[in-house]
């Protein structure tokens, strides 16, 4: 690992992502000309000491985790996001991998649409990021362990969550969501978060491993999905899931028609942010 390099790259790319740009409000006392070290760690989910070490080339080898919340904090393309992983003597993301990568495009998407629930999902449903009116829908997610951030592991393990469906629409996600897991397996043959998960969900779940040895066919999902927020109540929000082109990301885009019920809702569910007063 070239810790010195490393450290120096990290400097470098926080100095030049402006506080506009990661949605902060910059203040009359910024002596830094992008990020303060503590903003970059907190968007990132880490410690501000071990980002510190990091910078200074006194820390350990970081994760392949780690590594993929800072390139997307400091908004890297992909030749950087590259070129940091080699820094940090870590392997690179192959062809038979999945790109759960959020390039500077996708997290200008996020920020702008700041009236809008969005979460990005990858290709084994894992949750990769949502904007702030996303997690305020879903609730903040980020301190999870990362398979409770896992939509599809959420789904079949019946772990709490705010989405609320009927017996249906249960039935109908599990059978999109064992059928897009088989898909991504079978174009994804490197990926070992994802084989993983799926050997996880046979071993944890009977329901996921029959309908696995089934091979079910892909079913139409609802178009809307309703949220349980625990002070504004109920939320049916229509939702639509958007491709990023050369990517694996989705975007799960949830919106409101103009004037109706849910639309008042969104708004107040603006207001009150990750704030619960209940």
């Amino acid at each position: 690992m070239n810790s010195r390099e490393l450290a120096g790259s990290l400097r470098v790319w926080r100095d030049r992502v402006s506080p506009a740009e990661a949605g902060l409000t910059a203040g009359p006392r910024r002596r830094v000309p992008g990020l303060r070290r503590q903003e970059v760690a907190e968007l990132a989910g880490l410690s501000v000491e071990y980002l510190a070490r990091l910078e200074q080339g006194r820390a350990g080898q970081p994760s392949g985790s780690v590594l993929m919340s800072l390139a997307r904090v400091l908004r890297l393309s992909d030749q950087e996001r590259a070129h940091l992983f080699r820094l940090a003597d870590q392997a690179e993301p192959l062809p038979g991998q999945i790109k759960r990568h959020i390039t500077p495009s996708v997290q200008r998407i996020l920020d702008r649409l700041t009236d809008t629930p969005v979460t990005v999902v990858d290709a084994s449903w894992q949750c990769v990021v949502s904007n702030a009116m996303g997690y305020a829908l879903t609730g903040d997610t980020t301190m999870l362990p990362l398979r409770e951030q896992n939509l599809a592991w959420t789904t079949f393990m019946n772990t709490p969550t705010r989405y609320v469906r009927t017996d249906e629409e249960e039935r109908l996600l599990r059978l999109e969501v064992v059928a897009d897991l088989r898909e991504a397996w079978v174009r994804y043959p490197q990926d070992t978060l994802l084989r993983g998960l799926i050997a996880e969900l046979q071993e944890a779940s009977p329901d996921f491993a029959q309908l696995w040895e089934q091979r079910v066919p892909p079913q139409p999902a609802p178009v809307s999905r309703t949220f349980l927020h625990p002070d504004i109540g109920p939320i049916t929000l229509e939702c639509d899931i958007l491709t990023v082109r050369d990517s694996d990301l989705r975007l799960l885009v949830y919106t409101a028609a103009p004037g109706s019920e849910a639309a008042g809702q969104v708004e107040l569910l603006a207001a009150i942010g990750l704030q619960q007063f209940s």
